[in-house]
């Protein structure tokens, strides 16, 4: 995951905090499961393919971070937002299939 990943995650966590669908106690709950998934956190994008994706395909550089990474690693790209999806199959980056 890029680096920005571990931001996002403990952000959706305080936000559905003070929007009390959850506690901290959740919270708590959720990291350490998260923990045990041993998620790599990858920390160095390549800078000039990263800023050429979101300039192509006029994503954000936090979208773009993630479609970096699953080009540059050859893994598929779980996302729901449509022009990230529009991006990988112009990337060539495969997208993670779910049942409907």
């Amino acid at each position: 995951m890029p680096c920005l990943w571990w931001f996002e995650v403990r952000n959706i966590l305080v936000v559905n905090e003070r929007r009390r669908r959850i506690n901290e106690s959740d919270t708590a709950a959720f990291l350490l499961n998260l923990s045990r998934l041993r998620v790599r956190v990858d920390r160095l994008p390549d800078e000039n393919a990263l800023l050429r994706l979101a300039r192509t395909h006029g994503l954000s550089v936090y979208d773009a971070a993630y479609l970096e990474l699953a080009r540059r690693e050859g893994v598929p790209l779980a996302t729901l937002d449509n022009d990230l999806r529009r991006a990988t199959a112009g990337e060539g980056v495969a997208l993670v299939s779910g049942g409907s």
